[in-house]
């Protein structure tokens, strides 16, 4: 066994595999991946195939995409044949807001550059003659996809990582991994040991026993899926084309062609603890190429709804029943990038759907570990997203949620109680005694809006009836004064003599130099890519406060620890401190009541931070809110949050105080021109196409991501960020939409709302530079004038939060 690698890879499924070839075809040749059985003898080699086009995530479907051009050509670059079938994929709705779905995908689509229409029942029975269309609405028709022998094409794969120059060791198992001194890490085997300065845990349904290993609890669940093959069919003997693959959320599964066979794939939506596949203690080590006894009775329900669908398929006798093991997280997404908490320690796992999604994994990972950031937004698949509230217990839940959903259509707004709730505030109960609707928020529970006992959301991609509440937080906040529970914040204390240092060379703008200072700044890349946004307050000469998103706690927490001396203590003190936002105009008298400190403009300035008592409670007062208006956000012991907010609510009566929430942020925040970190400020764009120069600071002196920035402000940029008003109707901006200029496509939506004080849909975009007339947003299928601004629709000389 060799010695040494750059890059050791456990695991040799789909996935691994797929990082190996990528790796090695970026110029990495020196990985050596390791698997304990036979390539594919995992998860991979009793997989049904499927490589859909159509997902609802625009970047996964950018994953997706990219599979789906590698797999039909890939024999011709290795020499080894991967069983592509190109028959594309028909999606069933059965609802209007399925149908909704589908031109939202549809308008996404464009971008990323895979074809997708729109078809209806008489198209639908012309590719597929056999289907039973009663109560179909509409099919979304995607013509470049299809599915693929998993085995083969794992190993062409393989075939193309060994000819580029990537080792691959089978029957070998790894029984350890420790980190030594110097960074690197001694892999330990069955058949000796190797040092490598990279390892990735690609081992499919055994990544949570080899994350332990470096102390990291890895969020999968392991779950059976069933599909089933017939007899060959006399109908499909003499057919010359193989119909479309059929996705039906009607019969929780999928359905197709598999040579002269039928195969039916069922995803139950009941009964989720009998298809857990870790029951019992599976699996052992020494299990390879697996499969569990079928259990008809379990998917029967929905089969039946299959065979009504393709009677064809009723009249064939069952040839094999396949019952393999396939590992979910608690959000459907693999887990693909940096392992939490271990320098040079990387995920590459948990996918369900791993054959369509191998390829483009191990593609944007590759780009990952050697640029340091890839060229799609990775955060949806970042390992980082689940914190230490992601246990076995909540794993499993969302898990089992995530298994029989699979197939659900996933309408903007849809809350997922499974596990829930794990992180709340001493706020929960009296909030939703107050109406509050939650959502869940890096295992938080956050007000998402106010509403009266009894009523329901009507979940859709159009306007729902939760406008209208939303509108009257929204103007609360605007007219009086609003408050709102965000103690989801991830909050650090950075002090130390090289505190300052620290965090001036991890951000791009200048720290606060006065004592209670306010900076926001942004973490970059190597390549100047944005990684994070954090707000730095100063609180002393070595004493900082740093705020970042909920979902960044555990990348913050990593950024800083690895780059910090001995000369720097950093608390994580999320779990410590609430936070209540109040803002309005009215802000200011209802918080005066309860101090003895100076709230005047004079004595306490925008963007400035006090150490104060209010209402008896020691607190941190900073001037800065979201949503545009005069305002604090006021951090404070979590044991003392309640009687705060009640000391605040009572004092606001007299103003007219309001509770508000998410919906309500996001509308005034896009009302503002603010941006938002993961929809404008991603890892795929730079300070400069995010038109954020007033937070670069070149002349401060070296920084991580400085001579990136620098050159991509020299060269010029290919993408631009711009703001403007949608002539909408009944929809507004969810994110992905394509930016139209006559024919062509010139960019894409990253976030938008409904601005209630300006009666204006708003949305950011990213488009060439230059295309700034004549430009229309294709919003559900309809095409809508999208006119530029130049400054915020509301308040652009920032009068009000200055006031």
């Amino acid at each position: 066994m060799q010695s040494h690698a750059k890059v050791v890879i456990i695991g040799g499924g789909m996935m691994g595999v797929g990082l190996a070839y990528h790796l090695a075809e970026a110029g990495w040749t020196d990985v050596l991946l390791i698997e304990k059985g036979e390539l594919t003898s995992g998860s991979t080699w009793h997989a049904a195939g499927q490589c859909p086009s159509f997902i609802g995530n625009y970047n996964m479907a950018k994953i997706h995409h990219y599979g789906n051009t590698l797999y039909p050509r890939l024999e011709g670059l290795t020499g080894h044949p991967t069983g592509w079938h190109g028959c594309g994929g028909i999606r069933l709705a059965t609802t209007p807001e399925e149908v909704d779905w589908f031109r939202h995908v549809q308008g996404f689509a464009a971008n990323v550059g895979f074809a997708m229409e729109i078809i209806g029942p008489d198209r639908i029975r012309e590719l597929n003659p056999w289907l039973q269309t009663d109560g179909i609405l509409a099919g979304a028709h995607t013509t470049l996809d299809g599915h693929v022998d998993p085995s083969s094409a794992c190993n062409s794969m393989a075939a193309g990582a060994r000819a580029m120059g990537a080792t691959i060791q089978r029957h070998t198992r790894v029984t350890d991994i420790t980190r030594l001194p110097s960074g690197e890490f001694r892999i330990q085997t069955e058949q000796g040991h190797v040092v490598c300065e990279h390892v990735v845990n690609a081992a499919g349904c055994y990544a949570r026993e080899v994350g332990k290993w470096l102390c990291v609890d890895t969020p999968i669940t392991n779950m059976e899926h069933q599909y089933l093959v017939t007899e060959p069919l006399a109908e499909f003997k003499d057919s010359p084309v193989e119909l479309p693959v059929m996705r039906d959320p009607a019969t929780a599964g999928y359905y197709r062609q598999e040579q002269k066979a039928g195969l039916v794939g069922i995803y139950e939506h009941t009964g989720a603890k009998e298809a857990w596949a870790s029951r019992g203690g599976w699996p052992a080590w020494s299990s390879e190429n697996e499969l569990f006894e079928g259990d008809l009775d379990r998917i029967t329900p929905w089969l039946e709804k299959a065979l009504e669908r393709m009677p064809i398929f009723a009249n064939a006798g069952i040839k094999r029943i396949i019952n393999g093991a396939i590992p979910h997280t608690p959000d459907g997404n693999p887990l693909v990038g940096p392992m939490p908490g271990v320098p040079n320690a990387w995920q590459c796992c948990g996918s369900s759907i791993g054959i369509a999604q191998g390829a483009g994994c191990g593609k944007f990972l590759a780009q990952w570990m050697i640029h340091g950031d890839a060229e799609i937004n990775m955060a949806s698949v970042d390992p980082r997203r689940f914190g230490a509230y992601a246990d076995p217990a909540y794993t499993r839940a969302k898990s089992f949620d995530d298994y029989h959903n699979m197939f659900e259509t996933p309408l903007p707004g849809r809350e997922v109680p499974a596990g829930r709730p794990r992180r709340i505030t001493p706020l929960y109960e009296v909030l939703k005694a107050k109406g509050a609707v939650m959502t869940e928020v890096h295992g938080w529970e956050r007000p998402k809006y106010f509403a009266p006992q009894g009523f329901a959301e009507k979940l859709q991609f159009r306007r729902t009836n939760t406008f209208g509440l939303v509108a009257a937080e929204c103007r609360a906040v605007r007219e009086r004064v609003g408050v709102m529970d965000l103690s989801s914040f991830a909050k650090f204390d950075v002090t130390g003599p090289g505190a300052e240092a620290l965090l001036d060379r991890l951000t791009a703008n200048r720290l606060p130099k006065t004592l209670g200072g306010i900076g926001l700044t942004q973490v970059l890349s190597d390549k100047g890519r944005i990684l994070s946004e954090w707000t730095i307050t100063r609180l002393g000469p070595d004493r900082f406060y740093l705020l970042t998103g909920a979902g960044a706690e555990e990348q913050t927490r990593d950024d800083l620890a690895f780059a910090a001396g001995p000369d720097v203590t950093i608390r994580n003190v999320t779990d410590a401190f609430g936070m209540l936002v109040v803002a309005g105009p009215a802000s200011r008298d209802v918080l005066a009541g309860l101090t003895n400190a100076d709230l005047s403009n004079a004595a306490f300035r925008w963007l400035s931070a006090q150490e104060i008592t209010l209402a008896g409670i020691p607190v941190r007062a900073l001037r800065v809110t979201y949503v545009g208006e005069l305002g604090w956000e006021i951090h404070a012991p979590m044991a003392d949050l309640a009687r705060l907010y009640a000391a605040i609510w009572a004092a606001g009566q007299l103003h007219g105080i309001a509770d508000f929430g998410g919906q309500a942020v996001n509308s005034l925040r896009v009302e503002k021109g603010y941006r938002g970190y993961g929809s404008e400020l991603t890892n795929e764009i730079t300070l400069i196409e995010a038109d954020c120069t007033r937070f670069y600071a070149p002349d401060k002196g070296e920084f991580r991501g400085r001579s990136a920035t620098e050159a991509v402000r020299k060269a010029g940029v290919t993408t631009s960020l711009v703001y403007g008003e949608i002539a909408a109707a009944d929809c507004d901006i969810w994110g992905g939409e394509a930016v139209m200029q006559g024919d062509r496509v010139v960019g894409v939506c990253t976030s938008g709302a409904y601005g209630h004080a300006t009666s204006k849909s708003l949305a950011f975009a990213y488009v060439t530079p230059g295309a700034g007339t004549g430009l229309e947003v294709v919003i559900l299928g309809e095409r809508r004038a999208l006119t530029l601004l130049d400054a915020p629709a509301w308040d652009p000389s920032n009068a009000r939060q200055r006031a």
